[in-house]
Order: structure tokens, then C-alpha cells, then sequence
């Protein structure tokens, strides 16, 4: 098997980024790279081609990959690591920072790297532990040190400094300027109070006045006069260095290339949004929850692992469900540069010793010595301890299908993978290793409820609400059990949700949808087992003890599931099962749950090295308990962010009112990272792993959150018009022509209310329908018929409905139509309550009458009376559509929008014809004749232009978004 290259020197040269591998003993040598600072190509330089190192250069320990933004791209190396395991001799790593470089110019590169190593040099004492690596036989120590971290990109020569009499240098700033400077959570949002530009943009555009202005008298500003130290986009310079001329003639460029105004304007959402994503990376890699090994799959399961061809890389062997990075290292693959290609998988690995006292006679006092902390753990592995002595190895896998954060992703997509789904494995096994022993597996899984449900990340106990109907559920229900049976065998699931409250619905329906399963026939002929354990109800008053009873329940089901055993690489027993456990989070009530079920198994496993033992009772039992509450509070911090609540009972067996304050403590600081942080966090995420490109930052700040990737938004429209044709369309007389999925007022007769919702406009031989649909059960809410012959006209054009963001005020894609009508006695409405009720639309929903308050008749918006005048009651009302986004940020949409994509110009081109076409097909009837039907049917005209908006766009709304902005951008 090809080796991976352990450690690489990284360097800026005038021709790119260098990668030059550091050759190891025994180790076949590997070419060095040269990365293109213009194209971003990766490119070998051949064997035996080293360069001089320059004295600016960074050690790493390996390439995470690269990150590319827009027009930007990033080398991701891994510049420190931690040993926290030693499985078959094979050292396990923790990535605990890493070095971000930018592709962008030597200047710039070797900018970052400086930072890096001045990082390094201050970080260099702080642990000397992580430098100790046991067990490896290739002494990759070397020259480097595994205290090295970078810090991005970040331009540090623009901070002014004076020299002090001292000699020392200060800075001779204002505070508000460190403010603005620092960029941080805040920085953007105070740069607009203390710097002299002000709110001068906002105030521009909500006088109506061009924004050139605004931008001409802020470039006349003082960016100089701030000596801010930023985080910058690579290329992008202070006012003074000439840079601002390079970034025109980029512009310019760009434009004469070709580049659409909806590319610029989503590149430059994404630079401004920049900082932010490479800080919040180089947190999420840094934040101890990745690892790594070079020669050792730590992705896959005991027994399941097989044996590696000679030509087979380590990335090529890993399971795709947990190789996290595959995404960012990609570039390195694709270039067949497989040496590079370190595989990172999220979760949790550690290790713990314990030794047997086999003369004792005592079932709750069988373990004499256990040793917690790494190096001892690993020291023992090295000396090859006596036999009486065990090792227990926890690995926990975090998938890469529907990852994110609490809250956030919830539940199951359309391919039946669920939110926070984990694969723990507890292997145990002798010290060494040794070939000659015995090495037991055994593995649990936990995922959220695999049901459509969602919860509100803003109230502090949110109350699931499922969505989609039975029948959509329980296709995605099936497909998921069905992947769990074909990966692992048998599924028993141990659900742990209330029995009451607001818990109880979700948990009926997961019953109702597994008792359906089995009737069915199971997956594949296997049913599922399901067992509800109330833990709340059992548990109550702190006595967690009691999840002893779901164990004893469970106890036929993991004697039938039984776990693997294997013997110098050869397979004695498998486990053919495998329990899901979930609670709502599938964090804290799960961890304890999980942790009870793999005490009873390891009691199990140890009996048949002929040690009888009660861990449950043992006193000595600490190591066990810290092992799975490391485990839980790892697992818990990916998730939510904090550690997992209950830890103290998982840690001591104990449950007190202090461990109790603690928790209610974390989960204040979920509340607070639900609201604030989390929402870009996900969009990073969806990022990094491929599931989005970078338009997902456009939608971020248009909505300050950003949607679901698994989730088929054009599935669930092409369903909703389906639905809405079987439901609204009557099955005689009138034949279907076309269906689209739309924005509307949410307020009828109306141009500009809020929220927008989407809507399901249909189209027949003989009518209009506006379909209010409930996304959520996918039912309708309720329609409105509009005949043909009612329609007097159209007019279709420039529909902005706010000016907040860039992309809201984008002319081309803010486009909509408006349909002009005459109410008559063909025209019907009707609601959906506990049946459908119809009522004439003249009765039910009488025209407004003009009102100088009513938003449909405010003097901004002409439109309005141009289709039917001022001054007294209109008898004339408004069907108001606007096109949702022609383009998607989901990656799997992009293969299809490079082949065809309908602009939003040409969807309301196309509806406009075909309500015309329709319109005067249905001349030949005698009710109306030809004359009826206008030669400008069709009208051009801005529905609500763009200078109307900004007029209409007041200083609250302004400083509302602002405030989002200082939230969540």
C-alpha cells in the first residue's frame, strides 16, 4: 500500500505554493507539489525535484485540502495534532489546529505563513505532551513541531505602530477603531456607528438616492485613516497600495469574460462573508473533534476493514460516510496525488487501561488498577503489559449525510439519512495486541427520529412539529431502516421520548410508522424491534440508575445481536444486529442509555476471557464511566455545542443537584448558540462538505440562515402541484394546461405585505387557481378561481420587494406579474377547514376600499393606479406573483442548471404567454368574443421598481437587518 506523506514543508515560491514532502525513513520518496497562485492547479514536480527551503515556510502534518470561495482558494494544512490512541500499533491523531493559506499571491502566502509561525512560536510551550507520539515505527517526529498553528489570512502590516521610549512597539489607536479592526462578531456592525462613513449607504438608499454616491463618498473616506488588522480576501488591498485600481480592472475583466451580474453579485456576498467562513473553519477544524491515522482505517469497523491491494490508498479504503474532508481534498484526488490525501473523520476516539485482579473472589471488585490519562494508556501499549491487563478502545463516527447542528437539522431526508447520526464502536481487547488474542467489537448507533419534523431553534423547549404526510414519511422511514439492515443486520430501536407533553406526538408517529413497517413485512422480510422507554418518567428524581430496566428489556435482542470477535485478522464471530438508540437530540438521555447497554455487553465479552465481574457495582469502575462521558460531551459539542448534559451521572453513576445547576447551565448556552451562532455554522458545514457552493452565502444574507441541501425543494414543489391538481381541478370540463410554484403577498388584493409565502399557481382551458398550500402536511390551505373571462389584463416587470440585501435588489432575478380581474360568477373561493367550504369571491372576500393605510394603495407604489385609479372604491382586484430563485446553492442541483436553467425573466415570460394563449383560446366560446381579449393583454411595466422600494424601505427595517447582521453575520 502506498504510504501518505507525514509531514510536508510548505513554502511560497514566485511560480506558487510548494508542498515538499519530508521523506521518512523506510519510506518510498514522494514528488513535491507546486500549486498555481492563478488557476489553482495542482501540479508535480517529479521525483527527486526538491527546491531550497526559504527561511518563511511551514511544517504540517499532513493536508486537510483545499478550500475554494468564489474566485478564492485556500491550502488547509494540519499544523497541530494530538496522540490519543494506539490501535495495532498504528498512532491515532487529534487535529487541534490547523494553517489556512491563501492561493491568492506569494505576497499574501507567505504573509500567512509568517502569522502561522509567530502563532506557533507563542503556542510552542503551551503543551509540550503533544509532541509525544508512541508507538510509531517510522520516526516521524523529524524536524517539525507539532505546536504549529496558523491563523488564516490575515494582513497584519496594516496596523499602525509607534515605537514607545521603551522600545516597545504600541499601537496608537482609537477604540473604536480596535473595534472595527478586530472584524470580529461585532466589527462590522460597529463600523457603521463610530466610523465617519457612518450610515450614510442606508440613509442613501432609503431616500431613493443612487448608491454610486454613497460608495464615491465613502471611498473618499478614511479605510486608511482606521489601521485596521483584517482577515482579507486574497487580492484585496488597504487604500495606499494600489491595490483598488487591480480590483477594477478585475471587475472589468471579469465582465468582459462574460460574467453575469448574478455571478458578480453572489461573489461579492461571498467576499464580505469571507472572514467570517475562514474563522469559523479554522474553529470547526480545530476544535478536537477530527482524527486521523496514516496507515490505519479508523473509519471502519472490526472485521469489516478487509485487506488493501498495493495499489489501494488509505482515502480509497475509508468508509465515504465518515471521510469528512473528501470534499476539501478532492483537487488532490482528482490529480491522482493520493500520497496528499489524509482522510478526517469526525467524532470521538479514546482509550483506557485496566487490570484484573484474578484472585479476588468479589464480583464488585475485580478491577485492581486503571489508567485514564493518554500517555500511561499508551505507554502501557508499548511495553506489553501482562496478561491480566485489558485495553478498551471507543470510537465514535460521525456521518457526512444530513450533518449539522441541534436544532437546525432535524429528522429524516429523502434518502433516509438522519440528523446526528453516530456509529460507536467499543472494541476491547489485551494492550499489545497481540496476534495470538482475542479483539471484541461491539457496536451501537444513534440518529434523530427518522421522521420529516422540525423545531424552532428560538424557543427554549420547542415542541416538534412533523411535516409531510404518512405517506411521505413513511417512504423516507423505510429507505433509512432499509440502509441501516443492508449495513449492519437486525435493527432493535430503543426510543427514549416522553410518553407526555409535547414529546408524545412524534413518538406516537415513529410507533405508528414502525407497526405499519412490519405489517408490511419488515425491510427485506427483517422486522423492527421497537422498545419505548419513558426515561423521564423512569428516571425521575435523578435516579438514572433505572436505565437498568431498558437494558434488562433489551437483553434478548442483544443476545440475538451478539458482536464481533476476531483473531490476528481472522473473523471468529460477527455481529448480525445492532441497537438504534435515540431520544430527541440524540445526546444526553442516548449517551447514558448507550453507555448502560455497552457495560452489560462488556461484562459479557470479559466472561468469556473467563473474568467475572459486575461493573455496574464495582466501585473501581471510574475509568469506564469517564471513557463514555468523554465520548458523550464529544459528540454533544458537534451537535449543540456544549457538553452533553447528564455527564455527571454518566461519569460517577451518581446523580446530585450540582450536576443538575451544570446542566442547567449548558443548556443556556445551547439556547444562546441556537440563536446566535449556529446559523451561519451550518452554512459552513454544508459548505465544507460539498453539499452546497457558494451562492448558500447569498441566500445567508438575504435570510440570515440558510436551506436544507437533502432536502428536494423541487420534489416537494412537483408534489404540491400535483396534489393541488388532484384536490382543486374538477375531473370534467376543464383540462390542465401548466402548474407553477410561486411567491405571493400573504394578504390578498396586495403588491408588498409581508412575509411572502409560497404559493401553487394553477392553469386550465377555463381558469386560474391560486393555491395556498401548508407545506408542512401537505395539504391544501385553501384556493381562489379566477375565470379566464374575469382576467382583463397583465403586467409583468421589476418586482423588488425589499432593498436590504444586493440580491434583492438584483432587477434581473426580482421579477413577478400581476393579474388583473374583474370578479364574476364563475370565480369561486374556498378554505380548507374541517371541510372545504365555498362561498362567491364578492361575499367572502369583498374588494378594499381605498384607504391613504392600506398597503395595496400606497402612493409609492404607481402600479397600483395605473391598473385601477385612486379616488374611490376599485372594483378591479390583483392576483400578485413574484418568481422564486431560477438558481440553487445545493450542489447535486448544479449538474441540471448547467445543462438548462429558466431565468426568473423567462418563467414569468412563459406563465405570461401561456395565461394569454389560454385567454384567447377561450374566445370561441359565446360568452365572450375576440374583441374582449386586448392587443396588450400583456403589459411591460415595473410592478414595484427599484427606486420605489428604496423609497418605501424606512430606517426601522434598515436598522432591524442591521441588527440581524450584528447577530448572526
Amino acid at each position: 500500500m502506498p504510504g501518505l506523506v507525514r509531514k510536508v514543508v510548505v513554502f511560497a515560491a514566485v511560480d506558487g505554493l510548494i508542498l515538499q514532502p519530508v521523506t521518512q525513513r523506510n519510506q518510498h520518496s514522494t514528488p513535491s507539489l507546486r500549486i498555481s497562485y492563478k488557476s489553482h492547479k495542482i501540479s508535480s514536480l517529479g521525483h527527486g525535484t526538491s527546491r531550497d527551503i526559504p527561511s518563511t515556510s511551514l511544517d504540517a502534518h499532513g493536508i486537510v485540502g483545499l478550500l475554494s470561495v468564489a474566485s478564492n482558494a485556500y491550502l488547509i494544512s494540519i499544523s497541530r495534532r494530538q496522540q490519543v490512541a494506539l490501535i495495532r500499533g498504528s498512532p491515532i491523531y487529534v487535529v487541534t489546529g490547523v494553517s489556512i493559506i491563501p492561493l491568492s499571491s506569494q505576497l499574501d502566502a507567505s504573509t500567512a505563513i509568517r502569522q502561522a509561525n509567530e502563532t506557533s512560536r507563542q503556542e510552542s510551550g503551551a503543551d509540550t505532551s503533544l509532541d509525544q507520539d508512541i508507538g510509531s515505527s517510522d520516526e516521524e517526529d523529524g524536524h517539525l513541531d507539532d505546536s504549529l498553528s496558523g491563523e488564516g489570512h490575515r494582513d497584519v502590516s496594516a496596523e499602525p505602530k509607534t515605537q514607545s521610549d521603551s522600545g516597545n512597539p504600541t499601537t496608537s489607536t482609537s477604540i473604536a477603531q480596535d473595534v472595527i479592526g478586530k472584524q470580529g462578531q461585532y466589527g462590522r456592525f460597529a463600523e457603521r456607528w463610530f466610523s465617519s462613513k457612518g450610515w450614510k449607504t442606508d440613509g442613501r438608499r432609503a431616500q431613493g438616492m443612487s448608491e454610486e454616491a454613497a460608495v464615491k463618498d465613502e471611498s473618499q473616506g478614511s479605510l486608511a485613516e482606521d489601521g485596521n488588522a483584517r482577515i482579507m480576501a486574497p487580492g484585496s488591498s488597504t487604500p495606499g497600495d494600489n491595490g483598488s485600481a487591480k480590483g477594477d480592472k478585475s471587475t472589468v475583466e471579469q465582465q468582459e469574460a462574460g460574467e453575469s451580474s448574478e455571478d458578480t453579485s453572489a461573489r461579492n456576498v461571498t467576499n464580505n462573508l469571507l472572514p467570517k467562513l475562514l474563522r469559523t473553519t479554522k474553529m470547526l477544524l480545530s476544535s478536537r473533534s477530527f482524527f486521523y491515522s496514516y496507515d490505519y482505517d479508523i473509519t471502519r469497523r472490526i472485521g469489516t476493514q478487509g485487506r488493501r491491494g498495493g495499489d489501494e490508498t488509505l482515502h480509497q479504503a475509508v468508509d465515504p460516510l465518515f471521510f469528512w474532508n473528501h470534499h476539501l481534498a478532492s483537487p488532490f484526488i482528482d490529480g491522482s496525488h493520493h500520497a496528499y490525501v489524509v482522510p478526517l473523520m469526525q467524532g470521538f476516539v479514546g482509550q483506557r487501561v485496566f487490570s484484573i485482579d484474578a484472585e479476588s473472589t468479589d464480583l464488585a471488585s475485580k478491577v485492581s488498577e486503571a489508567k485514564e490519562d493518554i500517555q500511561d494508556v499508551l505507554q502501557t501499549q508499548k511495553d506489553n503489559v501482562e496478561h491480566s491487563s485489558f485495553l478498551i478502545t471507543l470510537i465514535s463516527r460521525r456521518s457526512v449525510m444530513r450533518p449539522g447542528l441541534r436544532y437546525l437539522r432535524r429528522g429524516v431526508d429523502d434518502q433516509g439519512h438522519t440528523a446526528n447520526s453516530v456509529e460507536t464502536e467499543q472494541i476491547l481487547s489485551k494492550p499489545s495486541w497481540p496476534e495470538t488474542e482475542k479483539v471484541y467489537s461491539f457496536t451501537q448507533i444513534r440518529g434523530s427520529i427518522p421522521l420529516f419534523f422540525s423545531q424552532s431553534p428560538y424557543a427554549f423547549k420547542p415542541v416538534p412539529v412533523l411535516q409531510h404526510s404518512f405517506e411521505t414519511n413513511h417512504r423516507a422511514f423505510k429507505l433509512h431502516f432499509s440502509n441501516i439492515v443492508t449495513r449492519y443486520g437486525a435493527v432493535q430501536a430503543a426510543l427514549l421520548v416522553d410518553k407526555a407533553g409535547g414529546e408524545a406526538s412524534i413518538g406516537e408517529e415513529y410507533e405508528k410508522q414502525t407497526k405499519h413497517l412490519n405489517e408490511e413485512g419488515g425491510v427485506s422480510g427483517t422486522s423492527i424491534g421497537f422498545e419505548w422507554f419513558d426515561f423521564h418518567t423512569v428516571c425521575k428524581g435523578m435516579k438514572f440508575e433505572n436505565v437498568s430496566l431498558l437494558v434488562d428489556s433489551l437483553e434478548s435482542q442483544l443476545a440475538r445481536h451478539g458482536w464481533t470477535v476476531d483473531r490476528g485478522g481472522r473473523l471468529l464471530k460477527k455481529q448480525i444486529g445492532v441497537v438504534r438508540t435515540n431520544c430527541m437530540d440524540c445526546l444526553d438521555r442516548t449517551n447514558v442509555a448507550q453507555s448502560a447497554c455497552a457495560s452489560r455487553i462488556l461484562e459479557k465479552q470479559l466472561k468469556e476471557e473467563g473474568v467475572d465481574i459486575n461493573l455496574e457495582k464495582d466501585p473501581d469502575t471510574q475509568w469506564f464511566n469517564t471513557l463514555w462521558a468523554d465520548n458523550g460531551d464529544a459528540i454533544s459539542k458537534q451537535y449543540s455545542s456544549t457538553a452533553a448534559l447528564k455527564g455527571d451521572y454518566t461519569r460517577t453513576r451518581k446523580r446530585n443537584y450540582r450536576g443538575a445547576l451544570n446542566d442547567f447551565g449548558l443548556t443556556l448556552s445551547r439556547y444562546y448558540n441556537n440563536i446566535v451562532n449556529d446559523f451561519f455554522s451550518q452554512a459552513a458545514i454544508d459548505y465544507l462538505l460539498g453539499k452546497v457552493d457558494s451562492s448558500v452565502f447569498e441566500d445567508f444574507e438575504a435570510e440570515m440562515m440558510s436551506g436544507d441541501p437533502a432536502i428536494s425543494m423541487p420534489k416537494i414543489q412537483a408534489n404540491a402541484i400535483e396534489t393541488s391538481v388532484k384536490i382543486v381541478i374538477p375531473d370534467q370540463g376543464e383540462d390542465f394546461i401548466g402548474g407553477w410554484t410561486l411567491l405571493s403577498p400573504q394578504q390578498p388584493n396586495t403588491v408588498r405585505t409581508f412575509p411572502f409565502e409560497e404559493i401553487v399557481l394553477l392553469l386550465t382551458d377555463a381558469a386560474l387557481y391560486a393555491v395556498r398550500f401548508d407545506w408542512n402536511i401537505e395539504k391544501v390551505s385553501s384556493f381562489e378561481r379566477v375565470d379566464l373571462r374575469s382576467i382583463l389584463g397583465i403586467m409583468r416587470g421589476t418586482y423588488i420587494s425589499s432593498t436590504l440585501t444586493t440580491k434583492q435588489m438584483d432587477e434581473q432575478r426580482n421579477v413577478g406579474l400581476i393579474i388583473k380581474y374583474k370578479p364574476g360568477n364563475g370565480d369561486l373561493h374556498r378554505r380548507n377547514t374541517r371541510s372545504l367550504s365555498s362561498v362567491p369571491t364578492k361575499e367572502e372576500d369583498p374588494a378594499p376600499t381605498a384607504s391613504p393605510t392600506s398597503p395595496s394603495y400606497l402612493p409609492s407604489f404607481g402600479v397600483l393606479a395605473r391598473l385601477s385609479g385612486r379616488g374611490s372604491a376599485p372594483e378591479i382586484k390583483l392576483l400578485a406573483f413574484k418568481a422564486l430563485p431560477a438558481r440553487s446553492s445545493h450542489a447535486d442541483a448544479k449538474e441540471t442548471q448547467r445543462t438548462h436553467i429558466v431565468s426568473e425573466k423567462e418563467l414569468i415570460r412563459n406563465i405570461c404567454e401561456e395565461i394569454e394563449k389560454a385567454a384567447s383560446a377561450d374566445t370561441t366560446k359565446p360568452e365572450r368574443g375576440v374583441e374582449d381579449i386586448a392587443s396588450d393583454f400583456v403589459e411591460e411595466n415595473d410592478i414595484i421598481s427599484l427606486s420605489e422600494a428604496k423609497k418605501s424601505t424606512g430606517y426601522l427595517e434598515q436598522w432591524g437587518h442591521s441588527l440581524k447582521r450584528f447577530v448572526w453575520a
